[in-house]
C-alpha cells in the first residue's frame, strides 16, 4: 500500500494534482474549520447567529459540489464536511445561549429578578399617575 503511495507520488498524474486547484483550493480553504473549530472554546455572547448559519449552509453547498464535481475533490469535501459540522455546533450554542435559558444560567438570573421589575413597573406607575393628578389639582 505504502509502496503503491510513493509510486504514485513521483508521477506526472500527482505532480498534476499537487500543482492544480484541486489541491491548492482546499488547502488554502482549510481555514475556515480550523477558525471555526477554535471559535468553540469562546464565549457564547460572541457567537454572530446570523454569520454562523451563512458558513454553515455555504459549506453544505460547497459539500454537494466537491462531490459532484469530476474527478471527485475528496479534500474539499473534508474540508467543507468539518467546517459544517463545526457551524452547526455554534449555531446550536448560539440558540442554547440566546433562546433556551443559558444566558439567564449562566448570569445566574431567575424568576426573582422578573419579580421584581414588576414590582417596580408598579410603583413607577403609582408615582406617575400622583403626579398626573397633581398637575390636573393646580390646573383647576
Amino acid at each position: 500500500m505504502a509502496s503503491t503511495f510513493f509510486t504514485w507520488l513521483r508521477s506526472p498524474a500527482a505532480r498534476e494534482y499537487f500543482f492544480s486547484t484541486h489541491f491548492w483550493g482546499p488547502v488554502a480553504n482549510w481555514g475556515l474549520p480550523l477558525a471555526a473549530l477554535a471559535d468553540l472554546r469562546k464565549d457564547e455572547e460572541v457567537i454572530s447567529g446570523t454569520m454562523t448559519s451563512a458558513l454553515a449552509c455555504y459549506s453544505m453547498v460547497f459539500m454537494r459540489f466537491a462531490w459532484r464535481v469530476q474527478p471527485r475533490n475528496y479534500l474539499l469535501f473534508a474540508c467543507h464536511a468539518t467546517n459544517a459540522t463545526a457551524q452547526s455546533v455554534q449555531d446550536i450554542r448560539f440558540v442554547r445561549y440566546w433562546y433556551l435559558g443559558g444566558r439567564e444560567d449562566k448570569l445566574g438570573v431567575t424568576g426573582q429578578v422578573g419579580d421584581k421589575v414588576e414590582q417596580n413597573i408598579g410603583q413607577a406607575k403609582g408615582k406617575v399617575t400622583a403626579a398626573v393628578e397633581a398637575v390636573k389639582d393646580k390646573t383647576k
